[in-house]
Order: C-alpha cells, then sequence, then structure tokens
C-alpha cells in the first residue's frame, strides 16, 4: 500500500513539473512575440528571458536551438500571415490592382509588427516549418508578378528580387522612422510602386516626411546606436 502510495506521489509531481515547464514555455512564446512585435527581433535572449520571468537555462532548456529557434516559433503566425496576403492578392481578378494591394499590404504589416519585419527580410534555415511558408509565399509572388507583368502596367524587367529588396528597404526606414514619421513607410512604398510601373499606371505620392518628423527619427536612432544626440537642424538635401 505504502509503494503504490509513493508511485502515484512520483507520478503526480512529474505531471506538474510537465504543467509548469509547459507554462513556462508558453510564458516566453507569449512575451517573445509581444517585444519582437514593437522592437524586432535584435533582442538578447536574456531580455526575454526576464521578462518571461525565467532564468536564461530555463529558456534554452525549451529552444535549445537558441536564438533561431525562439523567433521561428514565436513568428510562425505572422510568417503565414505574409502567405495569406499572397494568396488573396493573387484572387484579385486585375494583376496589377493585386500586385499593388500585395506590397501596400506587406509594407503596412511590417509597420505594425516589426518581427515580421525583420523576418520577411532574412532566412531560417533551420526552421523547416517557417521556410516552407515562405517558399509557398515566394511562389504566390512569383505567380502574382507574372499576372501583373501580363496588364502591361508592370515593368518587363522587374525581378522577384526587387519585392525582397523592398521589404528590406523596408524594416530599415520603419526601424528608424516608425514613431517619429509614420508616414515615411508609406511614402517610401508609393515611390517604389510608381518606379516598377509603366508610365500608365503613374499615380500622386503621400505626403513627405516634415523635416521636424525626420529629424526626431534621426536623433532615436543616434539614440539607438548609443550615440549623442544633439548638434543643429537636420535638413534634407536639395
Amino acid at each position: 500500500m505504502e509503494a503504490r502510495t509513493v508511485g502515484a506521489d512520483a507520478a503526480t509531481r512529474t505531471r506538474r513539473t510537465r504543467v509548469d515547464a509547459e507554462r513556462n514555455r508558453q510564458r516566453i512564446l507569449r512575451v517573445a512575440r509581444d517585444l519582437y512585435a514593437t522592437a524586432g527581433v535584435d533582442l538578447p535572449l536574456e531580455t526575454i528571458a526576464r521578462s518571461a520571468g525565467v532564468g536564461i537555462a530555463t529558456l534554452y532548456r525549451h529552444f535549445p536551438r537558441g536564438k533561431e529557434q525562439l523567433v521561428a516559433e514565436a513568428l510562425v503566425e505572422q510568417a503565414s500571415r505574409y502567405l495569406d496576403a499572397a494568396r488573396r492578392a493573387l484572387a484579385e481578378p486585375d494583376g496589377w490592382v493585386g500586385f499593388t494591394t500585395f506590397v501596400e499590404e506587406i509594407c503596412a504589416m511590417q509597420a505594425d509588427h516589426l518581427g515580421l519585419a525583420d523576418l520577411l527580410a532574412m532566412v531560417l534555415p533551420a526552421d523547416e516549418q517557417v521556410e516552407a511558408i515562405r517558399r509557398q509565399a515566394n511562389d504566390a509572388c512569383v505567380e502574382l508578378i507574372d499576372k501583373a507583368k501580363a496588364t502591361g502596367e508592370l515593368r518587363e524587367d522587374f525581378a522577384g528580387e526587387d519585392l525582397l529588396l523592398v521589404l528590406m528597404a523596408n524594416a530599415a526606414v520603419l526601424q528608424v522612422t516608425r514613431d517619429a514619421a509614420p508616414n515615411a513607410s508609406p511614402r517610401l512604398v508609393s515611390l517604389f510602386l510608381q518606379a516598377v510601373a509603366t508610365r500608365a499606371a503613374i499615380t500622386p505620392l503621400p505626403a513627405a516626411p516634415s523635416s521636424e518628423q525626420m529629424r526626431e527619427a534621426m536623433v532615436r536612432l543616434a539614440g539607438s546606436r548609443g550615440c549623442a544626440a544633439g548638434g543643429g537642424p537636420v535638413r534634407a538635401p536639395g
């Protein structure tokens, strides 16, 4: 009887340990999602562990491959949003409308979630799930580009790599201007679409950021790089 009681107690402790471990794992993922959304993935794992109320050793027990694994698992749903947007764009009857809507939507998604902005500008070769989603999205993008070219409104020399370039550029712009000059990203996207359009597709640009907004963005960048922010007013060239 006593042996059975001891065995039952051990089983209960084991189950409790597993429940606690899973709770810690989900807490780490939840905190990582929240922090990546507002700060991007350039955060030390120690910051995430501390914010989740666990030690760094606990974080590594759950994510033994370190940052790449945590980023992939925390942002897999964001990667799926990218794929869903590409599929919606393909369903648009007008190829040029589908293409421009897709570019604008993805860049707006980057603005809303800096972790996604980072994810779209890099690869995680060790994570099969995220990279499988990326491959599907990229295949849809190739179809979308061909469909837009067929309308005569997208330049024939446009390449899929050009889309990656604007996503990288937008991610960088957002890191500097997201709060200080929120209209900078939409203007960049519009400039890009004007550049890749044939003459018939050109439309007016959104308003440019003000000098004050750009100065604030540049001051924030200096601060984030550990540099003293001072000196005279910053003026745009031209």
